[in-house]
């Protein structure tokens, strides 16, 4: 049995030879005893040590027993431990009156009777164990209880998010197929009335173009979803060749060319040349331009910079915006799966985004954070092993 689970027993007596014989008589495997000749050093143990019994001396130089237990009962620490009185005076002077006066549980007259004094500490000692058990058995179900309730709170959350994503999954796919709905429904009425002049080369070209903006919305949200599923299940996997990082980027900000120009911004590049490396590079797209068009809807509409870097084992892709900056609170919530930002503009989007990337970044062995200041812009940066 360690120190900490056996109970304690201080006894208090000025004479040396009783302590040790006292010691003999209550000694067991489960008992740690403390001795002290003087109620001042008793009470520089009571303060350091928590008891389960104090067996005291009634007659001592100084401090005596009597007073000991007094100053025992005024302190909050030591109010509550049992104390037994021992005493070679005779009981014609109602020392065991006095004693019980000053709170003791028992009083003892010497010389002892060691049966009696084995059965007394026993009961006190089983007592004190039972107690503490029952304590910690209290504590256990309290912390059980603040567990289940953390438990539940998160349950709670889940489901709120699930709701929640379930709802802006149904708004993100109404959207485009409405407009989709409300194309088909006015070219049909062109055609009822013989309208083919709204079908020339030029306007036909303008409907295709708007139908696959549209389709490619709902194929993103889809495949964001199956990700997300893969991703959960174990499931994602990658397909690693050779690529060109420094090409790869320069055609997504190229790409992204008009969408930065509707948000009023641009992109400033700084790409080292010839940054290649063996990655998949259909997942590398998939989170580049998860950052560059984050940058772009959080940007304030200002200059994003795009920095491309590499050195022997690592290349870094580095993209600042200069928005509103992300609280550090929120930096480490961001990549959680379905967790959006508290800006206006994140009601744009359903909080995939920076989970996928992540997750993809990491399954190259690499890595995916962010620094920011609130007010001063946020940049992300990734770096993979090349």
């Amino acid at each position: 049995m360690s120190a900490e689970q056996k109970a304690k027993l201080l006894i208090v007596d000025d004479l040396p030879e009783n302590l040790q014989a006292l010691e003999k008589v209550i000694e067991r495997d489960d008992r740690e005893i403390f001795s002290a000749t003087s109620g001042e050093a008793a009470l520089d143990l009571l303060l350091q040590h928590e008891f389960a019994l104090a067996i005291l001396d009634v007659m001592m130089p100084g401090m005596n027993g009597f007073e000991l237990a007094e100053l025992m009962r005024g302190t909050e620490k030591t109010r509550h431990i049992p104390i037994v009185f021992v005493s070679a005076s005779g009981k014609e002077l109602n020392y065991a009156f006095r004693g019980y006066e000053t709170g003791a549980v028992d009083f003892l007259h010497k010389p002892l009777d060691i049966a009696a004094v084995k059965s007394k500490v026993h009961v006190f000692v089983s007592l004190y164990q039972q107690r503490n058990k029952v304590k910690q058995q209290v504590e256990a179900l309290e912390k059980s209880r603040q567990e289940l309730r953390a438990t539940q709170a998160e349950l709670e959350r889940a489901l709120k998010m699930r709701d929640d994503f379930m709802s802006l999954v149904g708004h993100e796919l109404r959207t485009p197929l409405n407009t989709l709905h409300m194309e088909a429904q006015l070219r049909q009425l062109l055609l009822n009335k013989g309208d083919m002049n709204a079908f020339n080369a030029e306007k036909l070209g303008a409907m295709i173009a708007r139908d696959a903006r549209q389709i490619h919305n709902m194929i993103r949200l889809i495949n964001d979803m199956n990700d997300v599923s893969r991703i959960q299940n174990d499931k994602l996997s990658i397909m690693p060749g050779d690529a060109n990082l420094s090409t790869l980027v320069k055609g997504v900000a190229t790409d992204l060319a008009q969408q930065a120009e509707s948000a009023g911004s641009n992109f400033e590049l700084d790409i080292q040349p010839e940054v290649t490396g063996v990655w998949d590079e259909f997942r590398i797209e998939q989170i580049v331009i998860n950052l560059l068009t984050n940058a772009l809807r959080y940007g304030d509409a200002k200059p994003v910079k795009v920095t491309l870097t590499a050195d022997a084992t690592t290349a870094t892709l580095q993209v600042q915006d200069q928005g509103p900056g992300i609280a550090e609170t929120e930096q480490t919530r961001i990549f959680e799966k379905f967790e959006r930002g508290n800006t206006k503009k994140a009601s744009e989007g359903l909080g995939m985004g920076l989970y996928i990337a992540r997750q993809l970044a990491e399954a190259h062995k690499g890595t995916l954070g962010v620094e920011s200041t609130p007010g001063k812009g946020a940049t992300f940066t990734l770096t993979l092993p090349r």
